[in-house]
């Protein structure tokens, strides 16, 4: 089922930072009948999401629930099995320059041998000619994002030899620095200290006030009402998406986090034997105990 946020923008107070202006009837992110499948294994299936601008969203479920996949199938990394996503009302189009992204801290080489201030002025790159370096005031900037961070005293400091909160900083400088009217977080808040922790809800509100859109992975539900104004519930299929006070229901929760939704178990387990295909899919489903005539 579709269903909207609605969301007013809020504007910045602080004139360092730009509001983004988007269209309020558009949403910024669109994911319509999204089914994606790695190795034969259904990981999202018929996923519809819209998602207003400005809107600050948390995105939890279970390891394996695809959270992950869901925002790569945003940002143009994964192929969809089926559907599609559109980004400010766009489809297909580039979504360079429109999406700051945020990885899990696990996914990272943090033995790369390079500081603070050049990941953060990777964030630039989309806005430079395809061979340009970085100007004045595109390091100007990026050391201006990592202030905000509380970074700026680390700028010429090694990733390797920064702690996880301090490298996770980093990266939400390099994100910053991007700035996008998009931004996907993948558990921006795992396993990182009090004062990062802290440090980063602000960033989450300062861009939500910027009318920035914002989609957080997060795990710990209990400050999930603090932190976010709506909810994701994932699980392969959406669970539930809307105001985080509707969605945090004793059904949906047991719904979500109860072990793999049992019809979805059973369609993966199909489609492993099988080529998959949507068909195969949609059949699996239907009749996820019953044998096919092709298997007779």
């Amino acid at each position: 089922m579709n269903q909207y946020i609605d969301q007013k923008s809020v504007h910045a107070s602080d004139d360092r930072y730009t509001t983004h202006e988007t269209n309020a009837t558009v949403p910024a992110i669109e994911v319509h009948d999204l089914t994606v499948a790695y190795r034969k294994r259904p990981v999202l299936w018929d996923v519809d999401l819209k998602i207003q601008p400005g809107s600050l969203v948390g995105l939890a479920g279970p390891n394996g629930a695809g959270k992950t996949t869901l925002l790569k199938t945003i940002m143009g990394i994964l192929s969809p099995l089926s559907g599609y996503v559109k980004i400010l009302g766009e489809r297909g189009a580039s979504r360079i320059g429109k999406i700051g992204y945020v990885p899990q801290r696990e996914s990272v080489d943090w033995d790369f041998p390079t500081d603070a201030l050049d990941v953060t002025l990777m964030g630039r790159y989309g806005k430079m000619s395809l061979f340009g370096r970085p100007k004045k005031e595109d390091i100007e900037f990026a050391m201006q994002c990592l202030k905000d961070m509380g970074m700026a005293d680390y700028a010429r400091r090694q990733i390797s030899q920064l702690s996880g909160g301090q490298q996770q900083r980093v990266f939400l400088a390099r994100a910053l620095a991007q700035e996008a009217p998009i931004y996907l977080m993948d558990e921006p808040l795992a396993g990182v200290d009090a004062t990062t922790e802290k440090a980063v809800i602000e960033i989450l509100r300062r861009l939500k006030a910027e009318s920035r859109t914002v989609v957080v992975v997060h795990h710990d539900l209990q400050t999930a009402g603090e932190y976010f104004e709506h909810m994701i519930l994932l699980n392969m299929r959406l669970v539930a998406f809307g105001k985080t006070e509707d969605v945090f229901t004793e059904e949906n929760i047991r719904a979500t986090y109860g072990g793999q939704l049992t019809i979805l178990s059973k369609a993966a387990k199909r489609v492993e034997e099988e080529e998959i295909t949507e068909a195969h899919l949609e059949t699996a489903l239907k009749n996820p105990g019953e044998d096919t005539k092709e298997d007779e």
